[in-house]
């Protein structure tokens, strides 16, 4: 379900995400910024689950609430939430005989996971969004070395106007902003030699004023011609060195663009560093901080630039022609507001990041819909059966916190969520772990492993790690001692002590 939030500048945003609800929000008591604090954790390792930080955070706190008003104190709530802990890591990890039916993805079909890490975000546009982040990726993803992924290679393009479905891929970089000469398109037969400054492409200044007296029509007119054979000689050097097209950071003043197109060549500012940096290894290209004629190996290659006209834009498009270093994609998001474009985008980076935590962390993929963290339950309520003492109250309500990940998906699909969770778990029962909440029938299970809907097992350990850190941290804390400053009220401010004077 969305959320409609207003910032402290006034700022919309529509969105469900919950890192994205978290960062714009105040939050003021210090419990709950521990709280916040282990959502932040989250987005930074994983990128993605951050909504299930905060729900079972909550949901081990509610039921230790109700364990405290027994009578049990928090040491023994602590003890037990421990316990229930080290054994839901053991059987997450797989070292128990209770499996979650975890398995080991490939990353030639990662579809199934695409579209549930989408769909919890955008549902009903979750095949779309995966086949252009899946076609993104087998860009992006090195070949000989997954491990390398980098999510920086994956960006997003946003232009009003269209829909989801004129959506595309560029194997390169789309700027939003058009070329500054009267050259607006370079292609040919052979890879195009790109070459890039971070410097200005402008005459040089001196670094201290000066004043210039000049006293005819004819000293004003030679009075710029040495700057100007300058910049001639200069742009004319990197034409010779076969560029046909000049990027620059900063700005390109418009005697530079004179020449430029005089040479033949194709003139591009990209204000952003961050940008001009992408760019530089997607193209293979290295930045120059003096405006001079570069080396070969300087010099950056791509199959053609050109400007094109997306909706009512103009943007200028760098396709790559280096495949080694050029693995960089761009995603082309066309929407009709701004608020569903930057809402789209978040979804497409909780994708990019579940790639990465794929690549680099763990390749297993557990159950969704609900069905992970029943199994979970399930197992953990068998285990409180056979541990003595009273903290096997404490680990049966840890048990129950895991419940409320199905009855949240229930209630928002319109179910009742008792009858949903008792049915979920008779099916687990009988037929294995595999089986989750259907949202579009409330009479039976489904079995997640066939219909596709799985989520990342790395993700979610993650997210549990957190959450219980989280949750021990609060129960850990009896008192909270807050600094004031010291002394009697606050003096009157000067001017007047009473209305009437």
């Amino acid at each position: 379900m969305n959320k409609l939030i207003v910032n402290n500048l006034n700022k919309l945003f529509v969105t469900n995400d919950a890192g994205t609800i978290l960062r714009e929000v105040e939050v003021e008591h210090p419990a709950a910024r521990l709280i916040l604090l282990a959502s932040q954790q989250q987005d930074r390792e994983v990128g993605d689950a951050t909504n299930l930080v905060i729900v079972l955070v909550s949901e081990l706190l509610t039921q230790a609430e109700k364990l405290l008003r027994m009578g049990l104190k928090a040491s023994i709530v602590v003890e037990g939430y421990e316990l229930a802990f080290a054994r839901a890591q053991e059987i997450m990890s797989g070292e128990s005989e209770e499996l979650l039916g975890s398995e080991h993805v490939s990353l030639k079909d990662l579809g199934p996971l695409l579209r549930s890490v989408i769909g919890s975000k955008q549902n009903g546009l979750e095949d779309r969004l995966a086949r252009l982040v899946s076609e993104a990726i087998d860009i992006t993803l090195p070949v000989a070395n997954p491990r390398a992924f980098n999510v920086d290679n994956v960006r997003c393009v946003k232009i009003m106007g269209a829909s989801l479905i004129s959506s595309h891929v560029v194997h390169g970089m789309v700027f939003n902003r058009e070329a500054s000469g009267q050259i607006k398109s370079i292609s040919g037969p052979g890879p195009i030699k790109v070459a890039v400054f971070s410097c200005p492409i402008s005459n040089s200044r001196t670094e201290t004023k000066g004043t210039v007296l000049l006293h005819d029509a004819k000293e004003m007119l030679e009075f710029s011609k040495g700057e100007e054979a300058i910049l001639s000689r200069q742009i004319s050097e990197i034409a010779s060195t076969g560029a046909r097209v000049i990027v620059s950071g900063d700005q390109i003043s418009d005697l530079a663009i004179h020449f430029i197109d005089r040479a033949g060549m194709m003139a591009v500012r990209i204000p952003s560093k961050f940008d001009l940096r992408r760019l530089c290894r997607a193209l293979g290209a290295t930045p120059l901080a003096r405006l001079g004629a570069p080396l070969a190996e300087e010099l950056g290659n791509a199959e053609s630039v050109e400007t094109l006209e997306i909706g009512s834009d103009r943007c200028t498009v760098f396709k790559s022609a280096n495949e080694n270093g050029g693995r960089l994609a761009t995603i082309v998001l066309r929407g009709s507001t701004q608020n569903a474009l930057d809402d789209l985008e978040r979804s497409i980076e909780d994708a990019v990041n579940t790639v990465r935590t794929l690549v680099t962390r763990d390749d297993r993929i557990v159950p969704g819909a609900g069905a992970c963290e029943m199994a979970l339950s399930r197992a953990i309520s068998k285990f409180a059966d056979i541990t003595p003492g009273v903290s096997q109250y404490a680990i049966r309500a840890f048990a129950e916190a895991f419940e409320i990940v199905p009855r949240i998906l229930a209630m928002n699909a319109g179910f009742d969520s008792y009858e949903c969770i008792a049915r979920i778990a008779a099916a687990q029962e009988s037929q294995g772990p595999c089986q989750g909440l259907n949202i579009n029938d409330a009479t039976a299970a489904i079995d997640v492993k066939s219909a596709g809907i799985v989520d990342s097992l790395s993700a979610k350990s993650s997210a549990v790690h957190l959450a219980v850190d989280a949750a021990l941290t609060i129960l850990r804390v009896d008192q909270i001692i807050m600094s004031k400053p010291a002394g009697g009220p606050k003096p009157r401010a000067p001017g007047a002590q009473d209305a009437d004077d």
